[in-house]
Order: C-alpha cells, then sequence, then structure tokens
C-alpha cells in the first residue's frame, strides 16, 4: 500500500510503516487470531483511506498507523489496536459501524462507534476555535463507556498535536487548548505520564510559543552545565548499590516543560528556585529495596527538609507509586531522586495502560476490565456516575468534573485507611457524599483525627475521617449547600430537597383530599368540620386504623381505605347528637374564639400548645379555669368527654399572639444574630430566646417565643427561618 516501509522525519518524529507496527505488537500478542485482527483491520483502513492525503502532505493511513503505533507501545490489546486503526473509518468513508460489528466484534464496533459520535459532535460546531461545555460534556459521555475509547482517543489526539505545523495558526491554537483543557487532565488521572507530558509541552508550544523556547533554551543550559556532576552523582551511587549488592539500573529525566512553565508562571517560582528539573530515577526489584536504597542515599548526601514524599505507601489516585527525595551532592548542585520498582515504573509512565495491558492466556474480558478500573480509579467511577447523569446544564457538568475530579488533589483517610480524593477547602460533609449518598444524606457531624468535628469543617491531606450518622437526621437542607464544597455533593443535596419537597406537597394534597372526602360524607350526616376533625383526632380510632395521626388517617382515606362510612361506622355516633342545638358564648368582646355548648364560662387560650387564629381548635372543660382553648392536636386534651366545638371569630380584630418555637441549625459564628435580623425584616417580635448546642453533631437547637396574628403568618416565619444559612428545620412546641 506504500507505507509498508519505515518513512521520513515529519515534525521531528519518525513517521513509521504498518512493518514498524507489526515488529511492536508481535513482541507481547503471540495468538494468530489477535495478530490476524489487527493486519486485516490494517488493510481494510489502508483501502478505505486510498487517495486520501492529510493537510501535511502525506497519505491519510499515516494517521492511523502512527495512533495504532502509539496504543502499541502501550501494549494495547488486538481489539484496540483493531480500533485505533478503524477510528476514522466510519466517519470518513462508507463503511458502517455493522460491517466493522460482523468483521472484527462487539468490541471493535462499540470504540469505533463511540469515537464516531464523538467526532461527528465537533464537526457539527459552529466555530472549531469555541469552547463548547456541551461538546466537551458529549466527549466524555463517549469516553465513559469504555476506557479503550479514552486510550484511542489520546493517542489519536497526540498524533495530531505532533503535527499541526500543518494548520493555520488559529486551528493550532484551538486545538492546543482544546488539549490542555479536556485531554491531558483525562490523561493525568489515569496516570499515563507519557502521554500528558508530550501533550502538554506540544500544547504549550502553540499556546506560549516564546515561553516554551525560554524554558526549553534554559534546560538545555542548566543540563549542559551539570553533565558532570550529574555523571559524577550517579557513579557514586552505583557504586554504593554495587557494594551493598542490590539490584538496580538507573537513568536521569528532566522535568517537562510543561511542569516548569506551571511551577514558573503560575506558582511564581525563579527557573533556579526548582529543585527537581534534573531528576535520578533508580528501578530496583522489590519494595523493600526501594527503602534500602532510599537509607543509603540518605546516609550518604544530605536531604533537603520537607522533600521527602513516600508514594509507595500512599499511592496518588491514579497508582502512580514511588520514594521521592531531594539530595545535595557533593558539589553543592541539588537533585531529586526517585525510587521504584520496574512494576510501579511501568504504571508511572503508562497508568493504567500497563497496570491492564493485554496479557494473552488470562481469558481477558472488557467489561471485567472496565468493572476493575472503575473499583481501583475512585475517580473514574465517579467519572462514568458522572458522565451517566443528564440533569443540569453542560457548563455545571464540566465545572464538576474539573472541580471534583480533575483538581481533586487533598487526600483523607476512612478508619480503615481507604483514601478518599477531595479538591482543596473540601468539607466532611463532602467527604460523607464521597463515601456514599445514603451517608451524606444521614450525617449529623464527624470526627476528625479523634477529635469530633462540625460538618463544616475542612479537611486536608492526611486527616483520618469517620462521619457519624442517624437515621432520625433530618437530612440535607439548603444551609448544606453552603458548607458542601464538591459538585457532587451539591448535586445529591438538591436532589435529596427537592424530592423531600415533592414528599412533602404530596403528602398535603392527600391529607388535603381525604380530608375533603371525609367531609363530605360527615356533612351529608349532620356533622361540621370541627366537630369532625375532633372525632377523627381520637386515639382510639387511629389505634383501631393503624395510622399514627389524623393526618395520616386523612391520607389513608385517601387512598380509599378506610373509607368516611367505615370511620362513621366505628365512632357509632348516635344521630341524635349529629345536629346539636348548642349556644355560641364567648367569655368577653375581646376573646378571639367562640365554643359551642356552654352558657357564661371564663374562655382562656392554653400556654402548652399556644393555639393561635387559623389552627384546628378544640375547647376543653377544666375544673376551675373554665374552657381552656388548645389545638385540636394537642396531647394534652385526650378525654373526648370534656371536648366541645370551638371555632375562631369572623370578625377578630388585629392582635398578634404568643407562640413557643425551636429552629435546628448547624451551629456557627453569628446565627443568633442573623436568626434576629431575619425576624426583624419580617417585622416579628421575640422574647425568651434560648439556644442550646449539641455537642455530639455540633448542631444548635434555638428555642423562642415569636408574635404573630395567625398561623399563615407563623408559616411564613418558619419559611422566612429557613432561608438563614445553617438552619434546616423548625417547628411549634408543646410543652
Amino acid at each position: 500500500m506504500g507505507t509498508e516501509n519505515k518513512l521520513p522525519m515529519n515534525g521531528g518524529y519518525p513517521m513509521h510503516g504498518f512493518e514498524d507496527l507489526k515488529a511492536l505488537y508481535f513482541v507481547y500478542i503471540k495468538s494468530e487470531s489477535g495478530r490476524k485482527m489487527v493486519e486485516d483491520a490494517y488493510h481494510l483502513a489502508a483501502e478505505k483511506h486510498a487517495g486520501v492525503y492529510r493537510k501535511s502532505g502525506e497519505p491519510y493511513i499515516q494517521h492511523p498507523i502512527e495512533v495504532a503505533y502509539i496504543l502499541a507501545s502501550l501494549e494495547a490489546g488486538p481489539a484496540t489496536l483493531a480500533a485505533g486503526l478503524l477510528h476514522d473509518t466510519v466517519e470518513d468513508t462508507d463503511l458502517t459501524v455493522e460491517e466493522i460489528r460482523s468483521r472484527f466484534g462487539d468490541d471493535v464496533a462499540l470504540i469505533v462507534d463511540s469515537l464516531t459520535k464523538i467526532q461527528r459532535m465537533k464537526l457539527s460546531r459552529r466555530k472549531e476555535s469555541d469552547f463548547e461545555a456541551e461538546d466537551h460534556r458529549k466527549i466524555f459521555l463517549g469516553m465513559a463507556r469504555d476506557v479503550r475509547v479514552i486510550l484511542v482517543k489520546l493517542a489519536d489526539r497526540l498524533h495530531n498535536l505532533r503535527t499541526l505545523d500543518s494548520l493555520t495558526p488559529e486551528r493550532q491554537k484551538a486545538i492546543a487548548k482544546e488539549s490542555l483543557e479536556v485531554f491531558t487532565p483525562i490523561a493525568h488521572r489515569l496516570g499515563i505520564y507519557t502521554i500528558q507530558s508530550e501533550m502538554e509541552d506540544l500544547s504549550l508550544k502553540y499556546l506560549e510559543p516564546e515561553k516554551y523556547q525560554s524554558i526549553l533554551a534554559l534546560l538545555n543550559q542548566r543540563e549542559a552545565n551539570r553533565q558532570e556532576s550529574l555523571t559524577s552523582l550517579k557513579k557514586r551511587i552505583a557504586d554504593i548499590l554495587f557494594e551493598h549488592k542490590i539490584p538496580f539500573r538507573m537513568e536521569s529525566r528532566v522535568k517537562s516543560i510543561y511542569s516548569i512553565y506551571r511551577k514558573m508562571y503560575q506558582k511564581g517560582y525563579t527557573f533556579d528556585e526548582i529543585y527537581d528539573v534534573l531528576a535520578i530515577r533508580i528501578i530496583t526489584a522489590t519494595e523493600m529495596n526501594c527503602y534500602e536504597i532510599l537509607g543509603i542515599i540518605h546516609a550518604t548526601y544530605k536531604p533537603i527538609p520537607g522533600r521527602f514524599k513516600d508514594y509507595i505507601a500512599m499511592p496518588k489516585p491514579n497508582m502512580y507509586q514511588s520514594l521521592h527525595t531531594s539530595i545535595v551532592s557533593g558539589d553543592g548542585n541539588i537533585y531529586e531522586v526517585q525510587i521504584r520498582t520496574e512494576e510501579m515504573d511501568k504504571i508511572a509512565e503508562t497508568g493504567i495502560a500497563a497496570h491492564w495491558r493485554y496479557k494473552e492466556g488470562e481469558n481477558y474480558n472488557p467489561k471485567e476490565e472496565q468493572r476493575d478500573i472503575e473499583e481501583k480509579l475512585h475517580w473514574f467511577r465517579d467519572f462514568v456516575s458522572m458522565s451517566g447523569e443528564q440533569d443540569g446544564s453542560a457548563e455545571d457538568f464540566m465545572a464538576a468534573l474539573s472541580n471534583d475530579i480533575f483538581n481533586a488533589n487533598v487526600y483523607v483517610f476512612t478508619p480503615l485507611g481507604k483514601v478518599i480524593e477531595l479538591p482543596t477547602g473540601a468539607t466532611t460533609l463532602d467527604f460523607a457524599y464521597k463515601i456514599h449518598t445514603k451517608v451524606g444524606d444521614q450525617a449529623v457531624g464527624a470526627t476528625v483525627n479523634g477529635a469530633l468535628v462540625p460538618l463544616n469543617t475542612v479537611l486536608k491531606t492526611g486527616d483520618v475521617c469517620e462521619i457519624k450518622t442517624s437515621k432520625s437526621s433530618p437530612g440535607p437542607n439548603l444551609g448544606w449547600l453552603e458548607i458542601a464544597k464538591t459538585n457532587s455533593a451539591k448535586s445529591h443535596i438538591k436532589k435529596a430537597i427537592s424530592k423531600r419537597e415533592a414528599s412533602l406537597e404530596s403528602r398535603e394534597n392527600l391529607v388535603k383530599k381525604g380530608r375533603e372526602t371525609c367531609l363530605a360524607y360527615f356533612e351529608k350526616e349532620g356533622f361540621g368540620s370541627g366537630e369532625m376533625d375532633r372525632l377523627l383526632g381520637e386515639e382510639k380510632l387511629l389505634e383501631n386504623f393503624h395510622v399514627e395521626s389524623r393526618d395520616a388517617l386523612y391520607m389513608a382515606v385517601a387512598a380509599k381505605s378506610p373509607t368516611p362510612q367505615a370511620l362513621l361506622d366505628y365512632l357509632n355516633v348516635k344521630r341524635e347528637k349529629r345536629k346539636p342545638r348548642l349556644a355560641k358564648v364567648q367569655s368577653s368582646p375581646s376573646c378571639p374564639v367562640e365554643i359551642s355548648g356552654g352558657s357564661g364560662v371564663m374562655i382562656s387560650l392554653a400556654h402548652c400548645c399556644t393555639p393561635i387564629p387559623g389552627d384546628h381548635i378544640v375547647g376543653f372543660v377544666s375544673k376551675g379555669k373554665g374552657i381552656v382553648v388548645h389545638r385540636a392536636n394537642c396531647p394534652n386534651v385526650k378525654d373526648s368527654a370534656r371536648l366541645l366545638p370551638a371555632t375562631w371569630r369572623s370578625d377578630l380584630g388585629v392582635a398578634t399572639y404568643p407562640v413557643d418555637i425551636e429552629v435546628y441549625a448547624n451551629d456557627r459564628p453569628n446565627l443568633l444574630a442573623d436568626l434576629l435580623v431575619t425576624l426583624s425584616s419580617k417585622n416579628i417580635v421575640c422574647s425568651d430566646l434560648k439556644a442550646h448546642l449539641i455537642k455530639e453533631n455540633m448542631n444548635c437547637n434555638v428555642m423562642m417565643t415569636v408574635y404573630v396574628p395567625d398561623a399563615l403568618t407563623l408559616e411564613g416565619v418558619f419559611l422566612a427561618l429557613k432561608g438563614v444559612r445553617g438552619v434546616y428545620d423548625g417547628r411549634r412546641l408543646i410543652h
């Protein structure tokens, strides 16, 4: 096909032919069926792309070969290599996904189909230079289906970056910018350093060419100046390790240009302040050897305090493991030393591609691999879950991805030693939702390093955190949205609040429907609404129908079990009692209540339940106190023989009534002041304010008496108080 032999250099990179690719994958793919799949895919791709050339001038088939070559360098399996060779055929030729499925199987078809959908979506953009959050969400949706889609897409993007010289400056910058914002974070989280580092450097070359060239010149100068020093240091270390008979191989590495750029231009370092520009890497046989070598290095050279990091005992979330230390060499130069095993080195360079690289004879199962990746890379599980959620805008999705996954750099332990990764500023509440949604919803407090703390405590790397939960917890509230810092936790909280509000609304509708059904029947039988509410609130009736409250009974009636007739039959109220001829009396012209069934009796409002206009009320005949008016659900009026129907007068004047309430909140500074300011803004007077701190969960209960004209106003008070940061519930008190 004209590409069997190695081709000339292109943009400084060697151009490979299929024979080069073949030589690479023949090393690890031994089965004839696997080798045949790759070769068949190549011939089909070459046939379909025949006569087509890239803008850089080479035949189009060169691009799929280079993509497959990058994948083969990661030891990708036959299906992944075949998909790499065919990834543009469905989009650019007459080949269909079904044809690929029939010739190469479901795995290759799935990968190519996902990549085709990503490409078609991108081509539909109005301007290639636009950063479209919706586009990028769709890219991640496609990549989350199968980790091999990510690998092929990363290889595809890397080769495109290598050949950007043939495009216009505008296209170069657009592709470089997207690579930094979308693809390199994924490569980093997957631990594929070789791809990540090259993509970052190439992107910087086109976005900041002057800074790129300046850093490159500084690097070349330092390496040249220190070559003799570096050689001497490596020889000295090698001699010592030979003396101790520790197996090893040694190499040196130069820090990537983009990493230096970030330290210089984003963190404010000078070039001379970056100690790890040059590093020595020592690769040995076992984990124990790593610590032996570390001890020898520290005994021989002076280590720089604060620069030692043990990523073996505490691996990074992308599975990276190594020991890092910085030392002062004999001539005063500072070098970083990295110590790791061969397996650690492979994972450090190629991440998941090393851990799950193709192994024949082990019953490879891509679905098992996907599950294994989600189990070992916790962020990838969150990524897949997040990508599958269609709620919210694309901008919200990208913000969540950036904050919760790409920028997560705080590592917190569970009591069992599991590492939970969080972004800077995350709280114990974020930690709770990372453990499990149910844990977050039932969280009431936490312990950090053995000390009891509230849910708004900010965590730092190394903290050991345990969440305290309670099934009776009131659950998420609006105040939690300010405590949570991760978008995923905020999303769960919003959903829980919406679900609860919908449930409450549904409950209220059912109660209303059930009561209206009962009222229609009871009025037909001669009972008024007040008398019906009193009768249906009797404890024996509620117990008989297995409900906890009158509202629950109304909900049951709405569900048509029991019927209003069944309720009335159980009550067995005689008809002559259904239409009483009762006189309306009141203790004085200023009394707001009318009582049926008395004459000239003193009437007062109960202090235990503080009834106000708008409440359902009853009169309770009390010895020595006349008739005391209670709320109908007051537990202090259970003797039905002493109850009388009561109603609020229709000609009430302007007045306020005391109501005892309790507010529940997460404790914080200025909480009480904010509550008082909110009440004042509603022109509500309050008195007898008392606050109680619950040390077990750092919640605060605030009790007070407010003065309101009616129940509707009181509802508005509760609504306003729940809008105060930290407040999650409130209720009326019954003493």
